[in-house]
Order: C-alpha cells, then structure tokens, then sequence
C-alpha cells in the first residue's frame, strides 16, 4: 500500500510525460497496473471474482 506522500507525488504534474505514475484508486498500487480499469491486478482480480466489473467474468474451459 503507498503512503500519503507516494500518493501525493504521483498526483503532481511531471516535469516530462514519460514520468507520469499511474496508481490503483483503490489500494494505490503502481505496479501491475490495468489502464483500462484504472486497478492493479490484485484488485482487478479481487472485484472481478465478486462480479464488481461489468462485463468480466472468471474464465472456464
């Protein structure tokens, strides 16, 4: 989990748009980061094994 200050800077604008650090909305995460859930992957998992994500299901062959 980050703390309050990781938070922080990662919500300042960079000096260079290669810096821009994207986090998890839930946990704050930076590694394992899905862009098109805005999660981590521990928390797309979680919240897509409760049926939170609309249209995500857990796969089965």
């Amino acid at each position: 989990m980050a703390t309050k200050a990781q938070k922080a800077k990662s919500m300042k604008k960079p000096k260079f748009s290669t810096r821009v650090v994207r986090r998890c909305w839930r946990c704050g995460r930076r590694r394992g980061y899905l862009r098109d859930f805005e999660l981590c992957r521990i928390c797309f998992r979680e919240m897509a094994r409760q049926g939170e994500i609309p249209g995500v299901r857990k796969s089965s062959w």
